[in-house]
């Protein structure tokens, strides 16, 4: 028990469900809750699947690939960038008829910027390839299932508690989300840059 929760708990900080619940809210803002649920469906599976295999072989696609965890940061960060610009900006010409939003377009969603890079970012691949070399790979496959399913919980009933504040409010914290989504995006970039010149 006390091995899981030595990989749990920094994989939960950098999960950080609670702070990306308003972001999600704001992306999917006007889905009917069946739509909703697919998508967190969608977006915890690619999650998975993304950490899993980060898990058992990132440091070979890593070093394959030429690639470091800051050109994560920085490339993760400037999509998030782009697409909270164009939320804040355009947001009332997107995802406004809900029932165009259960195809491709949500699907989309879902999978970025949803499932990476928000649920699983730099942070958590991090956290994740930390968790393998230091207790191994059952406890940190074990605690990455904990975290996602706490997620599946949190997006699937979190949203309810603000449709009932109103749409006006969901508006506020759309718009908000959207800002604060700006921030992560530049603080990633940034991140990126410095580690890039320190050589980490």
């Amino acid at each position: 028990m006390e091995t899981f929760l030595e990989a749990f708990l920094p994989l939960f900080v950098a999960v950080n469900v609670i702070g990306t619940l308003p972001i999600f809210i704001g992306l999917t803002e006007g889905m009917p809750p069946a739509a909703r649920r697919r998508l967190v469906v969608e977006a915890a599976t690619t999650a998975f699947a993304v950490a899993v295999l980060i898990l058992f072989a990132g440091e070979l696609i890593f070093r394959t690939l030429g690639i470091t965890l800051n050109d994560l940061r920085v490339g993760g960060g400037l999509i998030l960038l782009i697409l909270s610009i164009v939320d804040l900006i355009f947001a009332d010409f997107r995802r406004r008829n809900p029932a165009a939003e259960e195809g491709g377009k949500a699907s989309e969603v879902g999978i970025v910027p949803i499932g990476i890079p928000l649920i699983i970012g730099p942070a958590a691949i991090t956290t994740i390839l930390i968790a393998q070399q230091s207790f191994g790979y059952v406890p940190t496959l074990i605690s990455l299932v904990v975290n996602l399913a706490l997620v599946v919980l949190v997006f699937s009933f979190g949203p309810a508690l603000l449709i009932r504040l109103g749409p006006a409010t969901s508006k506020a914290v759309a718009k908000i989300a959207s800002l604060f989504l700006a921030a992560i995006a530049v603080a990633m970039i940034r991140a990126g840059i410095f580690g890039m010149i320190a050589g980490n």
